[in-house]
């Protein structure tokens, strides 16, 4: 289908079909043209779309069906640890997923509450038809979104532009009817559909999902232009009938009272506290572990080497890691209405009949009927060491990917992958910088850039532990970080809320003022508040933001002992329980902001992107080259995350770097000749380190040290 001419790819018509218009012909119309092109309808190609859109650009949303657009594929529920903060960054720059929970869910729980609030975990159940239906409306109503049922085969490719990195340019899609459609950027979310297969005990069909096509085509394409493919494999637990469980035995677990919403525009969530739906709590037993061992022959997917999820595994892998075990199951529900229970914790691809076995060895289970198998699917994924820390392509200008072709898993992580993507791909058709979340700004930045800079060999899940400024990064304040430069830079925050955040950050300022300006002697506290044990060895005088801090003592308490000057604060509950929190980490988000602006400083420090690391003539090993050239950090921050990067060549590399800035800066100002372009790295042009260095005294040299995090 394809001529290759360096870098350029030409599409040649097809041969048309029976009662198809033939692409390009003279009889057809022009190939219609848009902004930002997104495959992919799932939870990273909504948010990309409706991004991309929000941001002004005219975007088209391509999808096998628009009926699975908001499908759940896997469990029914948004959220949990690290999650809810994902959620939380992605509802701040005006994303779909929280305001959709926060009208779907069925059961609302705050994960962690034994720890601080600083890893407290918003989490939901969802009713899978409500959040559909409502994610469908959302995408079907967003202004310059169109929405189209088609495949996406093959790429348009078009020489690059100078000036940045890429062997090509994307400039459209080629459909599955031969038609084709152009864009200024292509965002790729294509989920578990390339080259998915299913498998089912020994049998196994291509699908990316039950019931719908792989995209085999596109996987080739994408091979073809160079991208390092790996395969990942994931799994989906049977789906019970809630009528057959016998759940009077079991753990119940109830929901929050009140629930908290995920998303910073809701005041609350859709359903009453009372109208929750409970979640069960039961366990697997050795009748399981043994009926699992003795069938092992008959599951190719636990035989295979793929790598699957090591943090929600199969219950065939829990049986063979971790033997003679009880292993939780919960049973969750799938909607208000629904019929069906979903068994966390019961993924399984063993033949039908066998997981009937399993299902029935389990206690409350033993009359279950299953209305759907367990099934795996494994996928091609690309190294997302492949990418800019804008989810670019270094191979192809133009294209971003998000979402689990990234080497990722879960809604979350693809969501807040899709908005990012959707957003730089718009700011790249209108010629704007590019919007990077830093790992100091939230948890989106640190999922980035450990997928950018280091890799992933096994699908990656967000956890808190993952990041370095938890104290400072908190679900709290994800507004505060995220949406003054959502709609500052990128232009993707509504007004309504970007207004809203404002007032918010103006209220806790005062609010914070009002509570420090409250000063009182230690005995004059214990007269107010006689119920809290206040140190005596705390100095006089003691601000109520002080006095705050104290885990028994609340905004309603402070106002019910200074009524006349906090009441008001006290009456409005988000600003209470924010002033709290507040309270609770100043001295931590103090102590952690010289060490956040440290790391801001390594990440100013760009590296050119076309350095040549095998050429420079700097004093790095072989090893540390090949790591350089295989990671290709943008910044001298992402070089010391790098596994196996010494402090020695984290130094060599800093000066190398700056004393060719400083060249470059000289050279800049001599009248060009216009035979040599400063900004290149070519080593057959390039100055000695030698001979740069000796320009420059040793004080100069000596300056570029830094002191880098490990």
């Amino acid at each position: 289908m394809f001529l290759r001419r360096g870098c350029r790819r030409l599409a040649l018509s097809p041969v048309p079909r029976p009662g198809q218009r033939r692409a390009g012909s003279e009889v057809g119309a022009a190939a219609p043209r848009y902004d930002v092109l997104v495959v992919g309808g799932g939870h990273a190609g909504t948010e990309a779309a409706a991004a991309a859109a929000r941001g002004g650009a005219r975007t088209l949303l391509l999808t096998h069906r628009i009926g699975t657009i908001g499908e759940m594929s896997c469990n029914p529920s948004f959220g949990g640890i690290g999650k809810g903060h994902l959620m939380r960054e992605v509802d701040a720059l005006d994303g779909l997923c929280g305001r959709v929970c926060d009208r779907s869910g069925v059961h609302y729980k705050v994960l962690n509450r034994c720890k601080g609030p600083a890893v407290w975990g918003l989490r939901a159940q969802i009713d899978r038809g409500l959040y559909k239906e409502n994610m469908q409306k959302e995408i079907l109503n967003t202004p310059l979104l169109t929405v189209r049922e088609a495949s996406v085969e093959d790429l348009i490719l078009t020489e690059p532009e100078s000036g940045h990195p890429g062997k090509c340019q994307v400039a459209g899609v080629i459909l599955g009817d031969g038609s084709t459609v152009h864009a200024g950027s292509v965002v790729l979310t294509t989920g578990t559909f390339l080259r998915g297969m299913i498998h089912i005990g020994l049998e196994m069909h291509p699908a990316g999902r039950l019931g719908d096509q792989p995209a085999i085509g596109l996987a080739q394409t994408l091979e073809k232009l160079g991208f390092a493919v790996g395969r990942l494999k994931t799994g989906t637990p049977p789906r019970l009938a809630k009528d057959t469980i016998d759940f009077s035995g079991l753990e119940e677990h109830g929901a929050d009272n009140p629930p908290v919403p995920f998303s910073f525009l809701s005041e609350a969530v859709w359903i009453k506290p009372e109208d929750q739906l409970p979640c069960y709590l039961t366990r697997t037993t050795l009748k399981a572990q043994q009926i699992i061992y003795d069938n092992l022959h008959l599951n190719n997917h636990v035989r295979e080497t793929t790598r699957g999820p090591r943090y929600c595994p199969s219950l065939e892998s829990k049986v063979l890691r971790f033997p003679n075990r009880q292993h939780q199951v919960w049973l969750e529900p799938e909607g208000l209405e629904s019929n069906v229970i979903y068994p966390q914790g019961m993924s399984m691809t063993l033949p039908p009949e066998l997981q009937e076995q399993v299902i029935k060895s389990v206690p409350g289970l033993e009359k279950a009927k299953m209305i759907q198998p367990g099934y795996g699917v494994q996928y091609d994924f690309l190294d997302p060491r492949q990418l800019t820390a804008s989810l670019e392509s270094r191979l192809v200008q133009r294209l971003f990917l998000a979402g689990q072709i990234n080497g990722t898993t879960g809604y979350e992580e693809a969501a807040a992958q899709g908005v990012i993507a959707g957003i730089n791909a718009c700011l790249r058709v209108h010629g704007k910088p590019p919007f990077i979340v830093s790992r100091t700004e939230g948890y989106i930045g640190v999922l980035i850039n450990d997928l950018t800079t280091l890799g992933t060999s096994e699908p990656y899940r967000m956890f808190t532990s993952r990041v370095e400024f938890r104290m400072s990064l908190r679900p709290d304040n994800a507004d505060a970080r995220l949406t003054h430069r959502g709609f500052e830079e990128a232009g993707c925050v509504s007004q309504q809320r970007y207004e809203q955040a404002v007032k918010m950050r103006a209220a806790l300022d005062d609010g914070i003022a009002t509570l420090k300006s409250l000063q009182f002697s230690i005995s004059k506290w214990s007269q107010l508040l006689p119920e809290v044990p206040i140190s005596s060895s705390r100095r006089s005088p003691v601000s109520a933001f002080d006095i705050l801090q104290y885990q028994d003592v609340s905004m309603e308490v402070l106002a019910k002992a200074i009524p006349e000057y906090l009441d008001k604060l006290a009456q409005w509950r988000q600003l209470a329980e924010r002033l709290k929190i507040e309270a609770a980490y100043e001295w931590c988000v103090v102590n952690q902001q010289q060490e956040i602006e440290e790391v801001r400083r390594d990440e100013a420090l760009q590296l050119p992107e076309d350095i040549d690391y095998f050429a420079i003539d700097a004093s790095l090993s072989a090893e540390v080259r090949e790591k350089l050239d295989s990671s290709r950090p943008q910044t001298i921050g992402a070089v010391s995350r790098i596994p196996g990067i010494t402090p020695a060549a984290i130094v060599n590399l800093l000066r190398f770097v700056k004393t060719n800035h400083q060249k470059t800066e000289k050279l800049k100002a001599l009248p060009q000749s216009g035979n040599y372009l400063p900004g290149k790295m070519y080593s057959e042009k390039a100055t000695s380190q030698r001979q740069m260095s000796a320009e420059f005294s040793e004080e100069e040299t000596q300056s570029t040290f830094i002191k880098t995090p490990f």
